[in-house]
């Protein structure tokens, strides 16, 4: 048999590493895209090219994989959040606007899904369990975030005026997905405008 017919075997660690990446990639696609209580693990290993002991491997349960997913996402979502204001340093108005501005963009394209994070706790309303905990957690973070931009601003009221941005956030989410495109969720910067400019 020559040197070339057998592929050089991959150190023992790094196959573990790839087979969890591929799942939780395959994971995220899907759990956005179809829901997460309607995919099952056997679909996921099926199409991340994966066996389900490698699946089990990386995570201890399916519900260990959807706290990473949420993890993900929540990640992926400050990222979007924070990157249309890097143009605007030291003014906190317009990096928000910036970024609710991509936001009614998105939210009024054709297969939008919403937040990944809120469709969770829709999906898991138990607060026990991990998928509601993790995306929970997130939330609480944005409204905190909302509230610190708020202050610096210069709001008169920077919580009331933070959750009453954070309520056309959650909304655009919805109906989004309810409308689609050309849907309120084109609104969302105008009235988000009117918001801070009677707060301020």
């Amino acid at each position: 048999m020559s040197m070339r017919s057998k592929p050089p075997s991959q150190p023992e660690s790094e196959t573990p590493r790839r087979a969890a990446d591929r799942i939780r990639d395959t994971a995220f696609d899907l759990f956005y895209r179809e829901g997460i209580r309607a995919i099952g693990v056997e679909e996921i290993v099926t199409r991340a090219g994966v066996t389900k002991p490698s699946l089990y491997r990386a995570f201890e349960s399916k519900d260990e994989l959807i706290a990473a997913y949420l993890r993900d996402y929540d990640q992926r979502f400050c990222q979007r959040f924070e990157a249309p204001g890097a143009d605007h340093p030291g003014d906190p108005k317009a990096q928000l606007l910036a970024y609710l501005d991509y936001l009614a963009v998105r939210a009024s394209s054709e297969g939008y899904r919403g937040c990944g994070l809120t469709n969770a706790v829709i999906e898991y309303p138990e607060r026990e369990h991990p998928a509601h905990q993790v995306a929970v957690e997130s939330k609480q973070a944005l409204r905190e975030r909302l509230r610190a931009m708020c202050r610096d601003m210069g709001a008169r009221e920077p919580d009331d005026l933070a959750d009453s941005l954070l309520l056309l956030i959650e909304g655009s989410y919805v109906s989004g997905q309810t409308f689609g495109e050309g849907g309120p969720a084109r609104m969302l910067g105008i009235a988000a405008r009117r918001l801070i400019d009677a707060a301020i």
